[in-house]
């Protein structure tokens, strides 16, 4: 890609610029793209991998018109190297992360059901008791604890084997899988067997589904109302093939990681601001709108996620004279554009009394994230559960002694050491 490809009128293209993907103590802003917000609402960045250089929106305006807009695929992506965050970049067949239209309603289709409000509504009282036991064990141990070993963990990986449908029998080796996955201990060899051996086992278990029908019946497991039979049932039907299917659960088995370590950047601001501790206490009953607000204020990630290609030249609504061209990788952020001042005023003041609140944690347009339904309940449950049986809850130790994640992409404390 040259420099001309860009398609400006009237100007030269801005700046490549290099953005290294920072290992942060807290849960700060990331300073460079601090800086790239500041420089424009569209410029250009090197990742550390892949190659070549990518667009980025950071405006909340322009980051809701480019992923709503079809002229934008994902699909692209998987058919060349792109400047990138991962070091390794090898997607499967059926994933959702890199699936246009049509084909992202019809295997998303197939696991809708799972994720609807009325499953998650009925999940709930089951996830409760779940985390409720975990609870149960740090006190009677009593404090320290790490939340985050014991609770925070856990929890998410326990409630989606619920929803996925994982027998009994299966979940320790599917945890310990899942857990090597989303570690950022054992190194990147660790983590690849861990993959190989969560996805032959999806690649058994939705054969198993399939052959039954979906039904489970005669596997040992199953519903019928879960994502493995679900899956199984379509694969059964023909709606989708086995490979996709694989690679659609995968991320769907693993997705507990982001509740994980959202609610872990949470807690910690809760236990280092005494004032925003106290407001949740005090206010139960607003804490829906208080978790919208941290949700909104996080820096779940670091950098950026996956790109988009643009299909043909598109020029970006409120970037006068910029038309992305044919071929141009594109990244949104929707970090920058949870602080976008048009529409969060004071964006970098946490108001838990912030109204409106439109913020993007969970994604846009069609790959607005599946499971965040299932992520909001957990969350609420996990904050809910720990303010109200934890009382007096403070960390263990010096906040500048709370060890954060190093290079991961989903950022977060790697421990919460806390008493009660």
């Amino acid at each position: 890609m040259t420099q001309e490809t860009t398609a400006l009128t009237g100007q030269s293209p801005p700046q490549v610029r290099d953005w290294p993907a920072l290992d942060l103590d807290g849960p700060e802003f990331d300073p460079v793209l601090a800086d790239l917000m500041r420089e424009g609402p569209l410029t250009r960045v090197r990742l550390p991998h892949g190659e070549g250089w990518a667009w980025l929106a950071t405006r909340y305006d322009d980051v809701k018109a480019i992923t709503n807009d079809p002229r934008f695929g994902r699909a692209e992506v998987t058919k060349r190297q792109i400047t990138r965050l991962a070091p390794h970049f090898k997607p499967r067949p059926g994933s959702l992360a890199f699936a246009d239209q049509p084909d992202h309603n019809r295997l998303r289709r197939a696991v809708a059901g799972a994720f609807t409000v009325g499953a998650t509504k009925e999940l709930r009282p089951r996830a409760q008791r779940i985390l409720d036991g975990l609870v149960d064990g740090i006190v009677q141990e009593g404090p320290p604890a790490d939340l985050v070993e014991r609770v925070l963990e856990p929890f998410p990986i326990t409630v989606v084997s619920e929803v996925m449908g994982v027998p009994a029998a299966d979940r320790e080796r599917v945890h310990s899988w899942t857990r090597q996955i989303i570690s950022t201990s054992g190194g990147a060899e660790a983590a690849e067997r861990a993959k190989q051996g969560l996805y032959g086992w999806i690649t058994e278990t939705v054969r198993a589904r399939a052959r039954n029908d979906g039904s489970g019946s005669g596997s040992g497991s199953g519903s019928g109302s879960d994502v493995y039979s679900m899956l199984g049932a379509a694969v059964g039907r023909g709606e989708v093939g086995e490979t996709e299917a694989v690679g659609l659960a995968g991320p769907l088995q693993i997705g507990g990681e982001a509740v994980t370590h959202n609610v872990g950047q949470m807690l910690y601001l809760l236990l280092t601001r005494p004032e925003l501790m106290s407001r949740m206490r005090e206010r139960p009953e607003a804490r829906g709108a208080a978790l919208d607000e941290l949700l909104r204020w996080i820096s779940h990630r670091t950098s950026v996620g996956l790109a988009r290609i643009a299909l043909e030249d598109v020029e970006v609504r409120g970037v006068r004279g910029v038309r992305v061209a044919a071929g141009d990788p594109v990244y949104v952020s929707y970090l920058a554009a949870n602080r976008d001042p048009d529409v969060f005023p004071d964006p970098d003041r946490i108001d838990l009394d912030r109204d409106p609140n439109p913020h993007l944690a969970f994604g846009n347009g069609h790959h607005f994230c599946t499971g965040a339904v299932l992520a909001r309940m957990q969350t609420e449950l996990l904050v809910d559960t720990l303010l109200e049986r934890l009382p007096g809850l403070r960390l263990a130790v010096p906040a500048d002694q709370v060890a954060w994640r190093r290079k991961t992409m989903i950022r977060g404390p790697r421990i919460l050491p806390c008493a009660w």
